[in-house]
């Protein structure tokens, strides 16, 4: 496996992890009740801001991840990889594991400081696939 397609593989694996730091304080300060509900109106008790900064960094990191599989992507199919494509594709994954707790803990403006890092190297990328 390309180092390309390895990173994108634990990144997918990241976004489980993601899920379980958000979903378990999640459920534990809102309930099961609500968790399972359709969720048609907001919870009676406010989630903690820490545990809600999770769940943005989760869904940040969908979209994070979805430009990062195109450009994953591209680069395999026109079969591209060379070192350049596999430091940006490891640049991304550290990013967003650097992400989760900047986020979690409101740094400012680190935060934004390391999405930049890593949707750079997504788009870096994408125009090494023009090279």
């Amino acid at each position: 496996m390309s180092t390309e397609l390895t990173v994108l593989t634990l990144a997918a694996l990241l976004q489980v992890v993601q899920f379980l730091l958000y979903a378990v304080p999640a459920n534990r300060e809102v309930g099961p009740g609500y968790t399972m509900s359709p969720r048609d109106r907001a919870p009676s008790r406010p989630m903690s801001d820490q545990t809600a900064r999770l769940g943005r960094a989760f869904d940040n990191h969908f979209q994070g991840l979805i430009l990062f599989t195109i450009a994953v992507g591209v680069i395999e199919m026109s079969d591209q990889n060379s070192g350049f494509t596999g430091l940006c594709a490891w640049t991304y994954l550290a990013a967003r594991v650097a992400y989760i707790p900047a986020y979690a803990k409101g740094l400012r403006p680190g935060r934004s400081a390391i999405w930049c890092a890593g949707f750079l190297a997504t788009t870096l990328m994408l125009l090494a696939a023009f090279v």
